[in-house]
């Protein structure tokens, strides 16, 4: 079965500080994923249960209907619904087709115990996150 490669993992913030050796494993635990353009690869409002890294091809992220982004190789989203399984914040659209790995939330819980480094990564990068999610409320309200 095809897994992400260490270096796409290493270029995701949250698993940028985890030796090869981690990394290996790791990338055991990821499931391939292939999108066609127009699929959606993550519904806001939805259950969300995995993190969801792309290898190739380009989406779109809305929050109520609104553009807020585009990612691309090597971006990576999905980490809030890991930590508290809650609905899903944005949609996310594939442009174009898009290969992609999903860690399962039932594989995450125990690499954040394990390796509190990772723990930290997430914690800024949630912090990034809401600062955005804020200044686009703020920017709305002008």
């Amino acid at each position: 079965m095809a897994k992400p490669s260490s270096e796409l993992l290493r270029g995701v913030r949250l698993f940028s500080e985890l030796d090869d050796a981690f990394l290996e494993n790791l990338a055991s635990e990821f499931m391939a994923r292939t999108y066609a353009a127009g699929d959606t690869l993550a519904g806001e409002g939805e259950s969300g249960r995995t993190l969801i890294v792309i290898e190739t091809g380009s989406v779109t992220v809305t929050v109520h209907g609104e553009e807020v982004g585009k990612l691309g190789p090597g971006d990576a989203f999905g980490e809030m619904s890991l930590i508290d399984r809650s609905a899903r914040s944005a949609t996310v659209t594939a442009d174009t087709e898009v290969r992609g790995y999903q860690l399962p939330v039932w594989s995450f819980r125990p690499l954040i115990e394990s390796h509190p480094e990772v723990a930290w990564s997430l914690m800024e990068a949630l912090a990034q996150r809401v600062r955005a999610a804020e200044g686009r409320g703020s920017a709305a309200e002008s």
